[in-house]
């Protein structure tokens, strides 16, 4: 394996759709920048009917965009796993496990699992959940890309035998992800879909301010939403803004929340790929606390934290426009030169080509030893 032009193949939950998930996005900004960088990628989705009814990207024009049937529509694309440079196997893809098993048997190239969802993956396997990852897989990846940074790689490492897991995060498209000028229509949004886990934060910082403030006006777009919350008369709700809005719906925003799970709170440096979104459109954000935060944006000058609604609510009444414009600014800054895809496609490149390395290694390690062996017989 070089670093010219390798040849690629992606198996994810989703490209095709941005609906309900955020792996299109994240899959649609890396791969455009691994294919400028010369590489040559096939995208393997299964055809879901959701994803079908709300497919905003029927063709993509930086890889080879290919819709299965269930595993036996998988079994056509048995040559291209096994003749490819690379096969990455996504989170949250349908059969998972099976597909994981089969890519293992079949890749002749490296082999790795990009886990967007990290901690739910782990807090899955520790209540014995094998939806789409077992433990006995792990080890047979020669890299594990984590959604999540910090201890969570000595946890794959050390219990579960990756023998290469690294911090992973998502990534921006500048292009797409950038300042709009629009007249502002809500003093706080909220963009993301509908998660239990998630949502009594959202009533803490977002709706709960929204009662407290009616004077203020507040947005929660995104699918899924169950039809008994009562929405307070000041929160607009939108089902769904398709990736291609997302840059104006940010700057109809005086602040966006970003809200995190409760598995990715726990296990801390777990970025949404919508906090890299909304600072790339020069929306400041506000966020609640998780280990790491620090890590990636300040929350002195680049974005604020939020422990409780009376905090919310002090910055949008009271923060004076020059530091609000400020604070986003320096957040832009920030994530402009550490976070966009192609910081992600040059660190994947740099992954892939360790792994070749090693697994060449290896394998030589291997045959020499076999052939030594002969020959002393």
């Amino acid at each position: 394996m070089t670093r010219d032009g390798l040849d690629i193949v992606v198996l994810g939950l989703s490209l095709s759709s941005s609906w309900g998930n955020g792996h299109a996005t994240t899959f649609r900004a890396l791969l455009g920048a691994m294919s400028r960088r010369g590489h040559r990628i096939r995208f393997l989705e299964r055809d879901r009917p959701w994803y079908a009814a709300h497919r905003d990207l029927p063709v993509a024009d930086f890889c080879e965009l290919n819709l299965y049937e269930g595993l036996d529509g998988l079994a056509a694309w048995q040559d291209a796993i096994g003749a490819a440079d690379a096969v990455i196997v996504g989170s949250y893809v349908p059969d998972g496990v099976a597909v994981g098993e089969m890519v293992q048997r079949l890749a002749g190239g490296v082999t790795a699992f990009y886990d967007i969802d990290t901690p739910v993956t782990l807090a899955k396997l520790v209540r014995g959940d094998d939806e789409y990852l077992t433990a006995a897989l792990i080890p047979g990846f020669d890299l594990y890309l984590s959604f999540s940074g910090g201890p969570t790689l000595d946890v794959l490492s050390r219990r579960y035998g990756s023998p290469a897991a690294r911090a992973f995060y998502c990534s921006v498209d500048p292009e797409l992800y950038r300042p709009v000028e629009t007249k502002p229509r809500w003093d706080l949004s909220y963009l993301g879909t509908y998660s239990t886990d998630r949502q009594p934060t959202l009533d803490r910082l977002l709706l709960q301010a929204a009662r407290n403030a009616p004077d203020l006006h507040f947005a929660v777009a995104g699918p899924q939403y169950p039809d008994d919350i009562v929405w307070p008369a000041n929160v607009e709700r939108l089902d769904h803004v398709a990736p291609a809005d997302h840059a104006e719906f940010y700057g109809a925003s005086r602040y966006t929340l970003n809200v995190t799970r409760v598995d990715m709170i726990a296990a801390g440096y777990s970025p949404s790929v919508r906090l890299f979104e909304a600072a790339a459109c020069g929306t400041p954000v506000i966020s609640d606390y998780w280990e790491g935060i620090d890590t990636l944006l300040d929350p002195r000058s680049e974005i604020t934290v939020a422990e409780n609604v009376e905090s919310v609510l002090r910055v949008l009444r009271f923060r004076a426009e020059a530091e609000r414009r400020g604070g986003a600014a320096a957040a832009r800054r920030r994530i402009l030169a550490e976070h966009t895809a192609a910081h992600r496609a040059s660190e994947l490149e740099a992954h892939l080509l360790e792994a070749a390395d090693r697994k060449w290694s290896a394998t030589s390690a291997i045959k020499f030893v076999h052939e030594d062996a002969h020959e002393e017989r």
